[in-house]
């Protein structure tokens, strides 16, 4: 599944998609940056609920395909801003991080 493919499912928005072609590969679900550092892997997509600037520069170094917003929380536009600025995918969704996984597991 394509981060746009994501994106365009129900419940959830798109808030950056510089590289909406991206494909997703595996899932990584985890609030704790220094964790999601260390641990996420290149192409999955990040379910969080951390919405701050750090997020952006993780989601660089971790080399993710994009970030999930869960449970309908919202960045601040400097983050959206930098996320294209950077080309860091983020998507928003109402579900939970719990629903998110599921969504994607039964995609890839």
């Amino acid at each position: 599944m394509t981060v746009r493919q994501l994106a365009n499912n129900e419940g959830f928005e798109a808030l950056a998609l510089p590289e909406e072609d991206r494909v997703i590969d595996g899932v990584y679900i985890g609030d704790l940056l220094s964790w999601v550092m260390g641990r996420a892997k290149a192409d999955n997509a990040w379910i969080t609920i951390m919405s701050n600037i750090n997020i952006v520069a993780v989601a660089s170094l971790a080399d993710v395909a994009c970030i999930v917003l869960a449970e309908n929380v919202s960045p601040e536009q400097k983050v959206i801003d930098m996320a294209n600025a950077k080309g860091i995918n983020i998507i928003k969704s109402a579900l939970t991080a719990y629903e998110v996984a599921v969504l994607l597991s039964k995609n890839n």
